[in-house]
């Protein structure tokens, strides 16, 4: 990625991946953990563990080279939630976080809980609907070297303005707030400690559920979209060039958006 895109805490050493604030975690809820399991095996070379009983259902961490990368989570047959990638946002303190998102005019839907060995977790929703989770985990587990493919190495908020939302999550966690420097386009960096940590895009109506989505590094962009479609998944915005690299976005077999990058070297 570029300064402006990349994903800075994820590439660097230490713990600056979990300064609050920092997408610091992703996770997905499908209807066939089976097949989900399946398809994102296919596409990443995810292999997967279990991390013990879930509160909130059958669940699995996606593991690459020994690293954790994502959670994959089943939810139960009468659930009929969108399916869709949650970024999740470090945090000191998730109860405190928590009071933060209420008195701001978001949503807490889940939480705060206790998660096993990794914190406690809180799943909420901004002003204009998105849905987003906090982490506050006991120990901060070793960052994932950076541009390996199969991993999340960006996190962008699609919303209808931009500058509206920023102002939610300002009301969180310390974020300096950069435009992108396109004079058409409405699209806000926040960044922590000087570095870019995710993006924000305001899209106006045509989202028609605010979102956050979660970019996935792939080594070949093009290679990786064919490889979808043959695992069932769709394609939403064929490859092409933009400054983050040679991006794609793809619908998995429920429904689940995600971005294919393959970032500048």
């Amino acid at each position: 990625m570029t300064e402006v895109w990349g994903s800075a805490p994820q590439r660097s050493e230490g713990q600056v991946r979990h300064v609050p604030g920092t997408p610091c975690w992703t996770s997905l809820l499908v209807h066939d953990l089976g097949a989900t399991k399946e398809f994102y095996g296919g596409l990443f070379g995810w292999s997967y563990d279990s991390p013990g009983p879930c509160r909130l259902g059958p669940c699995v961490r996606a593991v690459l080279d020994g690293r954790e990368v994502a959670g994959l989570g089943e939810l139960p047959p009468d659930r009929r939630l969108p399916r869709e990638w949650t970024t999740y946002l470090a945090s000191a303190d998730a109860d405190v976080t928590a009071e933060w998102i209420r008195c701001s005019g978001g949503t807490v839907g889940v939480g705060p809980l206790a998660t096993g060995d990794t914190g406690r977790l809180v799943l909420a929703s901004d002003p204009a609907g998105a849905p987003f989770g906090v982490r506050q985990p006991h120990e901060p587990p070793a960052p994932p070297a950076p541009g390996v493919p199969g991993t999340a190495v960006w996190h962008e908020l699609l919303t209808h303005d931009a500058a509206v939302a920023v102002k939610f999550y300002k009301a969180l966690f310390p974020y300096e707030i950069k435009p992108t420097g396109s004079v058409d386009s409405d699209r806000l960096v926040l960044h922590l400690d000087g570095r870019p940590v995710a993006s924000v895009r305001g899209v106006g109506a045509a989202v028609r559920r605010p979102r956050w989505t979660t970019w996935f590094e792939v080594a070949d962009t093009d290679a990786a979209v064919r490889r979808a479609e043959e695992l069932g998944g769709r394609v939403l915005e064929a490859p092409q060039d933009g400054p983050a690299g040679r991006t794609a976005s793809v619908a998995d077999p429920e429904g689940a958006v995600l971005t294919l990058v393959r970032s500048p070297r």
